[in-house]
């Protein structure tokens, strides 16, 4: 029991497959290092809210928060770099994460901040009661470029415990976390700084 309660609190870095997460859709032994958030659809099952031609928003299968959305983009941005069963390539960043973004991909994840904050007022979620923002590698489950976007409370304790919010001090936007908010990503990456567990 105090594993699980650890386990909880402190993700540690192992790759589930999609039927272990609950998730609709499972990747067959044929198919070469697909990713389950290439194949995101209401064909295969995701409560998909809102998409366009360049990033899809679907509800979390495990939420953690009263509303717990997932923003990607379409294009796959993960660690495995390359083209989505959808036909697009893979054009922003080559074998990238939240922690490999640079200075240039700024302006996506603004995007993707702001169609989190329309989603969120769509839901009548009140601007004090949002957080937004993504796991650290290794402290991902999925290796495909993901917001996760919230309307708080959390569910629990330990639910909130995987999402630290943790601010930074002196010239450090943000504190030692598995976590980063979006907000806290966008100022470090135009800062020319790169995003990672340390202080940064």
């Amino acid at each position: 029991m105090m594993f699980s309660f650890f386990a909880a609190c402190f993700p540690f870095p192992k790759r589930p497959n999609a039927a272990q997460q609950g998730l609709p859709y499972t990747q067959t032994s044929s198919e070469p290092k697909s990713c389950i958030f290439c194949h995101v659809s209401a064909e295969n099952g995701f409560k998909v809210m809102w998409e366009d031609e360049s990033f899809i928003a679907f509800h979390d299968y495990r939420p953690a928060a009263q509303q717990h959305l997932q923003i990607i983009p379409r294009s796959h941005i993960g660690e495995y770099a390359g083209t989505c069963p959808s036909g697009k390539e893979s054009t922003e960043v080559s074998s990238a994460s939240i922690k490999h973004l640079t200075k240039s991909n700024v302006a996506l994840l603004k995007s993707m901040e702001a169609i989190g904050h329309d989603l969120l007022d769509e839901l009548d979620v009140s601007p004090s009661m949002r957080r937004m923002g993504f796991h650290i590698p290794p402290f991902n489950s999925v290796d495909h470029l993901h917001l996760h976007v919230h309307g708080l409370p959390y569910k629990s304790f330990a639910k909130r415990a995987k999402y630290p919010a943790v601010r930074g001090h002196g010239s450090c936007q943000k504190g030692f976390s598995w976590f980063v908010e979006v907000g806290q990503a966008i100022r470090i990456l135009e800062n020319g700084g790169r995003v990672g567990v340390l202080p940064c």
